[in-house]
């Protein structure tokens, strides 16, 4: 078990402590569920009222704490408390899963892959001809890359994730569980002959450096050309991203979001919890899509839009309003 003083968790945060403890610190937890024996995080003055009742011995707080820590507690004051609450529980991270062997003997790797030093493949995963594995990826155990695809340094692919042919990741990503990558985007026409006739995906999917893309989502490939996820950009679990879609660098989007085929995300947008963008519409730099919302027509940068069909922010506050008065009425 790990344990730290309060000066060692300090000495990485290089914030103010205010009060003392001599209390050993072994986990971090929640205001409400800690132990005497737990470091928590107060990241809003609205969550101070919970300190008087928290058992936590030490709180990371931001420096305008408006409260003492009381007895035998103490406080870590930092700029932001949120951000140092990443230190705090990188610090008390435990260690991934173990790989015994570099690569296990029930791993599949074709003769013309490449391998880069350090690289670790589990048990049941599948590397396909001209792939190219950089230094140092972790590979867990039943993924899946098809031919001709690389993988940049130190990617981590976790176990279920299939990654499609001709497709590439960048160095520095995560791949959570069952993500799939490279998949044929949803592409048909209406034929009198045929019903519908299914369109060629021939494309690939290109995704940038210290990208993450969550569990169960899926990006699918180009029709031609590439869909294509920008550096930094953070994918959450059960994603849709639609064929030939272009995500700028620092893009977020939540759970149960999608990008219908042909979508452009400027720099740094932000995709709420699932809101759908209709095809071939672009967003702008720094733009916010609130959660549930449906968007179907460009939105300039720096806009927040809100409401199904999507308006902007302040626009659909008000009609919100107006609704809730006829029904009062």
């Amino acid at each position: 078990m790990k344990t730290y003083s309060i000066e060692e968790i300090n000495h990485v945060l290089k914030g103010t402590i205010v009060g003392s403890t001599l209390q050993m610190i072994q986990a971090p937890e929640q205001l409400e569920r800690a132990c005497d024996n737990e470091i928590s995080f107060i990241g809003s003055k609205k969550y101070e009222r919970l300190w008087l009742t928290s058992k936590a011995c030490v709180a990371v707080v931001n420096e305008d704490i408006s409260i003492p820590p009381g007895e035998n507690r103490a406080f870590i004051m930092v700029k932001n408390a949120d951000l140092a609450m990443s230190q705090v529980l990188d610090l008390f991270s435990p260690s991934s899963p173990q790989f015994h062997t570099e690569i296990h003997p029930l791993a599949v790797v074709d003769p013309s892959a490449v391998v880069g030093a350090g690289t670790r493949i589990g048990a049941g995963s599948y590397i396909g001809p001209k792939v190219v594995l950089g230094k140092d990826v972790t590979i867990y155990p039943n993924v899946t890359i098809l031919d001709e695809c690389t993988i940049g340094d130190r990617t981590i692919l976790w176990s279920g994730t299939t990654i499609r042919e001709r497709c590439h990741i960048g160095n520095d990503c995560i791949i959570h569980p069952n993500a799939s990558i490279g998949a044929d985007g949803f592409g048909f026409r209406p034929c009198a002959e045929r019903g519908l006739v299914k369109i060629p995906q021939i494309g690939n999917v290109i995704i940038g450096n210290h990208v993450e893309i969550g569990a169960n989502s899926c990006v699918d490939r180009g029709k031609f050309s590439a869909t294509i996820i920008g550096d930094g950009c953070k994918i959450d679990n059960l994603v849709q991203i639609g064929h030939n879609s272009v995500l700028g660098r620092f893009c977020i989007m939540a759970g149960n979001s999608g990008l219908a085929g042909s979508v452009t995300l400027g720099n740094q947008v932000m995709i709420g919890g699932s809101a759908s963008i209709k095809d071939h519409v672009t967003i702008g730099d720094g733009a916010i899509i609130g959660a549930g919302s449906g968007v179907t027509g460009n939105v300039e940068a720096g806009k927040t839009m809100l409401g199904y069909p999507a308006v902007e922010a302040r626009n659909a506050l008000k009609q919100w309003a107006k609704l809730k008065q006829l029904v009062s009425n």
